[in-house]
């Protein structure tokens, strides 16, 4: 049997231990490990391998051993409770191995747990587990997970008062990040609200969402787009101080007004257009980039992406003028700009 769709993530959390075998399979290896995880979890319990209650193998080794499966489901454990056999990182090569296996299983058996790597329609294991009339296989695909499966990483860590607006920022986050940054991100939200009754925000989402730029440099970015000309010089001469280089400054202070011009320039408006980058900017952060790009407008905004530009370009040459002053001159003209339109 074939899943499909929003079926995939529904049965992995919740497989059925009456079924004898899944085979979970994809191109990308970190989400195949956390839907195994998730489905061994489910079937077993998470102190399954404590108990002696999950057998591991190599797929690759079952062609020259292919009687290892077949003893390996019927092997009686010491400790009571359901039992799972996990074979890993199988090859097409194992697939007779898997189907005597799958012949021979009996309700009592260990359910088998085959994960595997980007399979082609061809591939004898997908053949033999979509044909099966009991057996499952679980293609998984790189799309970031949905409502409902966020909704159930964020009960799993105790998270039940979401709200839409931060439930729109979780979203944002989980199409940025990967699979296992952002299962990681849901728990330490968790942990952060241990203990707190009240909704969580979208400032708590982005408080505890993995920094993407160092915070100093963030500050002296928000400075020079709010025109607050007066607070430029200590942040510039702590960043230079941690021995930040003039070509970096520049390209965070290009990717800063380039997504300023954009969100400017969205039908849509700004909040909307920042929303949609890719990573998404969320939370405080959004809606104070939003007043800038909205302060500035389309045709400033322009201008200043050129004008960075080309200081980029310049410090990429030849050029013999000192690196930083070009670059901190620069963004002292921003400042003042923004300034002027205050």
């Amino acid at each position: 049997m074939n899943l499909k769709g929003a079926e995939i993530a529904r049965y992995l959390a919740r497989p059925d231990p009456s079924r004898p075998a899944l085979l979970i399979y994809g191109q990308d290896a970190m989400r195949v490990a956390l839907k195994r995880a998730e489905a061994v979890a489910a079937l077993v319990g998470a102190r399954a391998d404590e108990e002696m209650r999950m057998t591991r193998m190599a797929g690759g080794g079952l062609k020259k051993d292919p009687a290892a499966l077949l003893d390996a489901i019927k092997e009686v454990g010491f400790f009571p409770g359901p039992r799972v056999v996990l074979v890993e990182d199988t090859p097409d090569s194992a697939a007779d191995a898997v189907a005597a296996a799958l012949s021979d299983w009996r309700a009592g058996d260990a359910v088998i747990v085959v994960t595997a790597g980007g399979l082609a329609r061809s591939s004898a294991l997908r053949k033999l587990f979509e044909a099966h009339r009991e057996a499952v296989a679980a293609p998984i695909y790189d799309d970031p997970p949905g409502d409902e499966e966020i909704a159930r990483w964020l009960a799993d860590a105790g998270l039940r008062e979401v709200p839409r607006e931060a439930m729109r920022d979780l979203g944002l986050l989980a199409r940025a990040l990967d699979p296992g940054d952002f299962r990681q991100t849901v728990e330490k939200i968790g942990l952060y609200k241990h203990g707190d009754p009240t909704p969580l925000s979208s400032d708590e989402v982005a408080l505890m969402a993995p920094a993407t730029i160092e915070a100093d440099l963030d500050e002296l970015l928000h400075v020079v787009a709010e025109g607050r000309s007066d607070e430029f010089g200590p942040l510039m001469r702590r960043i230079e101080g941690q021995g930040t280089a003039p070509v970096t400054l520049a390209i965070a202070a290009l990717r800063h007004f380039r997504a300023l011009y954009l969100a400017a320039a969205d039908p849509q408006g700004p909040g909307a257009g920042l929303s949609r980058m890719r990573p998404p900017v969320f939370g405080p952060r959004r809606d104070r980039m939003a007043r800038q790009a909205q302060g500035w407008g389309v045709g400033p905004l322009e201008e200043a992406v050129r004008s960075l530009l080309d200081t980029d370009l310049t410090l990429r040459s030849a050029s013999r003028a000192p690196q930083m002053a070009l670059i901190e001159r620069a963004l002292i003209r921003l400042a003042m700009v923004a300034r002027g339109r205050r």
